[in-house]
């Protein structure tokens, strides 16, 4: 597309995609990614206005520079933008750049054997793409509908982000003790826990996920909460990836965090 063509390149890099190698669940070879590639080819031909490729570009820099604070659904002219980013070649670029960093930054970790030097990951967005729901569901532009979501969750089919399972086994095979901090709740843990392993991702050191007195907490002071207990445990948190600022932000935060794109929705 032409806004793929002409977006700035602020921060990312250039991605050769991950090997059929992986996992069969793996975004890049999943059969819901064949699907999203074809929905892309059929609607190629709807051309977005160039004012509204502009607009849209500018906007979805400021969502991922927290620039657009809070936000509940897309722009009604942004849809087809994200439908072409989301489904395109640039989202898959932009997540590998991350990683690429991601990775860079851990290579200068002097990692103990002590098991303690830990890295946080999101799941949803971060490790797992929820895009065959979201496509369903205008790509953002409808307010979110915990039910419908929930019920998706509970098929256990979400692919993983390919760039993301690659840093993922690399910082295991580097030593880091891995911790999965997911907004999702306690009663979604076998679905969740499933889903994770079906998608490629394994041994992990402990799977976090909202218990009955975190309902109803912001996911920045939910998780920083989290984080400050693992920090209690004397752990050291090297790393954190996530697709919202409020996976990132708070107290007890890593040493380096890592934002990785997401301009369906916003989660404060």
């Amino acid at each position: 597309m032409a806004y793929a063509q002409n977006f700035i390149a602020l921060l990312f890099i250039s991605f050769t995609f991950v090997s059929a190698s992986f996992s069969q669940s793996i975004l890049g070879i999943s059969p819901q990614l064949l699907d999203l590639f074809a929905i892309n080819r059929v609607f190629r031909h709807r051309k977005i206005p160039n004012d509204n490729v502009l607009y849209c570009d500018s906007w979805r820099f400021t969502v991922e520079t927290n620039n657009a604070g809070l936000w509940s659904i897309i722009p009604e002219r942004c849809i087809s933008f994200v439908q072409d980013y989301t489904t395109g070649d640039r989202y898959s670029s932009d997540s590998a750049a991350v990683a690429d960093l991601s990775l860079a930054f851990a290579d200068t970790v002097k990692v103990s054997n002590d098991g303690m030097d830990a890295w946080v990951f999101d799941i949803d967005e971060t490790l797992l793409s929820n895009l065959p729901y979201y496509v369903a569901h205008g790509f953002g532009s409808q307010i979110f509908d915990e039910i419908a979501f929930d019920k998706w969750v509970n098929e256990a089919n979400a692919p993983a982000i390919p760039a993301s399972l690659k840093l993922y086994k690399e910082l295991q095979q580097r030593g880091f003790t891995i911790f999965l901090l997911t907004g999702r709740s306690e009663y979604q843990r076998n679905e969740t826990e499933k889903n994770m392993v079906h998608a490629g991702y394994s041994n992990w050191e402990r799977l976090i996920l909202r218990g009955p007195s975190d309902k109803g907490k912001l996911a920045t002071q939910y998780k920083s909460e989290k984080r400050k207990e693992l920090e209690d445990e004397g752990y050291r948190i090297r790393g954190n990836s996530g697709d919202q600022w409020s996976d990132l932000m708070g107290f007890a935060v890593a040493q380096r965090s890592f934002k990785l794109p997401n301009p369906m929705y916003y989660i404060a």
